[in-house]
């Protein structure tokens, strides 16, 4: 498994991606249909219909890097939304490429008073 940053940004693109698609193709999605900076420090992350294939897409000093991982059984627990993009953390990236739902640990809570 890869190891990014605990601050890393990752985006999925909901929905499904046709996985013939190579680092061409899905660097146009991130940027037209995502809207999102592909050149930046991030993730970005696409399943198949079958959510059977996970290609994870990011920028690295001098060049794209392509990573794919194919389910021989099973399936990814892949979220869905009506939304086109969902952030999520690194840990979140690494329950899904496991097999786990990322919806699974609670939320953290951010407040501004006490009472």
């Amino acid at each position: 498994m890869m190891n990014f940053a605990p601050d890393t940004k990752v985006y999925l693109a909901l929905g499904t991606t046709d996985m013939r698609k190579a680092i061409n193709g899905l660097a146009v999605i991130v940027s037209e249909q995502m809207q999102l900076d592909i050149f930046s420090e991030s993730l970005f992350v696409f399943c198949n219909r079958a959510q059977t294939i996970l290609k994870i897409l990011y920028w690295d000093k001098n060049g794209f890097c392509l990573w794919q991982k194919r389910l021989e059984k099973d399936r990814f627990k892949w979220p869905n939304s009506s939304k086109e993009v969902m952030n999520i953390t690194s840990r979140e990236l690494t329950w899904l490429v496991e097999g786990l739902n990322i919806n699974q640990a609670h939320k953290p809570l951010k407040y501004s008073m006490i009472f």
